[in-house]
């Protein structure tokens, strides 16, 4: 549900629970993807008692910080549920979920932003001795992260979103992803501005595993990024190939 990415007048809890395990947000550079996932991050800690754990680097979320949506007080205790941590490479990641079954209490959700950049293509192939080292590792990392959520899951909700830049027409490592990720939130530009300013279309695609692309209702949010804030304009919903239009 696209809606999780932005403060609503109902502003429900995102879905953790099903076969919706991890998660993936994919969109073009300066599409606001730090910020929509900012954004489900407060929903996240809005509707439950356990934290949410963000990891990012550190160097570019100072350089370009989250916009929020309108209405949303930064000084509100939900973010204290928002546990930042920072890491510089796929060797964080894989630290952080091969200690993940120690926690005493799991998060609601963990949140990966720029998971893509992460993983080095150099250091990879160095390390693999292998020209496609880089696949090779973000498939065993995103194996690992796949077996730390599920076992999560054994005692409460959990889930893993990601998010990756691509530059082009499509998600860079579809193939890869689309083995792990159940549904894939696509952002395309409208117009951008060379302030920052732009107007974009987030679109859901739902997988399940290797069986592809499955045939379901697919939602649209259209939103913006303006006076430094994240704005929800509208969402669209096709029905049988009609588009009908909810008010926001």
């Amino acid at each position: 549900m696209v809606e999780r990415f932005f403060s609503t007048t109902t502003r429900s809890q995102p879905n953790t629970g099903g076969s919706d395990l991890i998660e993936l947000l994919s969109g073009p550079p300066s599409s606001g993807k730090t910020s929509l996932l900012f954004q489900f991050a407060f929903n996240a800690a809005f509707g439950s008692s356990n934290e949410v754990v963000f990891i990012c680097n550190r160097r570019r979320l100072e350089t370009k910080p989250p916009y929020l949506s309108q209405g949303i007080d930064p000084t509100s205790d939900v973010f204290q549920r928002i546990q930042m941590k920072y890491v510089d490479d796929d060797e964080g990641i894989s630290k952080y979920f091969a200690a993940f079954h120690l926690h005493d209490k799991f998060p609601v959700t963990v949140i990966i932003d720029d998971f893509g950049d992460l993983f080095d293509e150099r250091s990879c192939q160095e390390r693999y001795s292998n020209p496609r080292g880089r696949d090779l590792t973000i498939v065993r990392t995103l194996a690992l992260c796949q077996n730390a959520i599920m076992h999560a899951n054994e005692t409460g909700p959990c889930k893993l979103l990601l998010s990756d830049t691509y530059h082009g027409d499509s998600t860079r490592w579809l193939y890869i992803y689309k083995r792990w990720v159940s549904s894939i939130y696509t952002i395309r530009s409208m117009f951008v501005r060379g302030d920052g300013v732009g107007s974009f279309l987030l679109k859901n695609n739902i997988y399940r595993g290797s069986a592809g692309l499955e045939s379901e209702k697919v939602r649209t949010a259209k939103y913006s990024i303006a006076l430094q804030y994240l704005i929800l304009e509208g969402i669209s919903e096709e029905v049988n190939s009609c588009s009908v239009v909810k008010a926001h």
